[in-house]
């Protein structure tokens, strides 16, 4: 029975949203192609009649997720409390594929890596429009710092097998973020002077 034109694209849309939630939770070589595809709920046959390969189901995958993360908090401390939260920590099939995959990502294709570089490009663009700072390279470079850091500090709280080390890592990776945040503020209100600012 032949499958419509809707019905291909929905079925896309539901294989790439199983993978982008397994290799989160376990890592691209971890997961094959049947475990995701049985996770959404498709024959194993069917995988070729929309990628090419593993590898291009990944790099989709991958840019699929970088696309859906809308509804980011417009303020750099609120983005900071929710980033760094156990809730996120917790749950890696959901959460940020950067903390998730990062370390993973030298290791694959091209494609691969150009999708993770132009996710990573527009969160540091995201980050620079809600930075503190007097001019775009200050902002762009309190961007760079402060998503290092939330995505460093969350990989650290999530490695670790101490519960007190872990929730500790959030907690003073959030309170220097807040720091610096209201450093950089007050520099640009004109409270402090200016050479502060790094």
């Amino acid at each position: 029975m032949r499958v419509s034109r809707g019905q291909v694209l929905e079925n896309k849309r539901t294989i790439l949203a199983a993978a982008g939630r397994l290799f989160r939770e376990r890592g691209f070589d971890s997961v094959t192609v049947a475990e995701i595809m049985k996770s959404a709920g498709l024959t194993h046959g069917g995988f070729y009649g929309y990628f090419n390969s593993k590898d291009d189901l990944i790099a989709q995958a991958v840019a699929d997720v970088l696309e859906s993360t809308g509804g980011l908090p417009t303020e750099l401390m609120a983005l900071a409390d929710r980033y760094l939260s156990t809730t996120h920590r917790d749950n890696l099939a959901i959460g940020c594929l950067f903390a998730a995959l990062s370390s993973e990502t030298i290791r694959q294709s091209g494609a691969v890596r150009a999708a993770m570089t132009a996710g990573l490009k527009q969160r540091i663009g995201y980050v620079s429009g809600i930075a503190p700072g007097p001019d775009e390279r200050r902002r762009r470079r309190a961007a760079i710092g402060t998503w290092a850091a939330m995505v460093g500090g969350l990989i650290l709280a999530r490695m670790t097998n101490d519960p007190e080390l872990s929730d500790e890592i959030l907690n003073e990776t959030r309170a220097w973020l807040a720091a610096q945040n209201q450093k950089k503020t007050k520099t640009r209100r004109g409270k402090m002077p200016s050479r502060v600012i790094g």
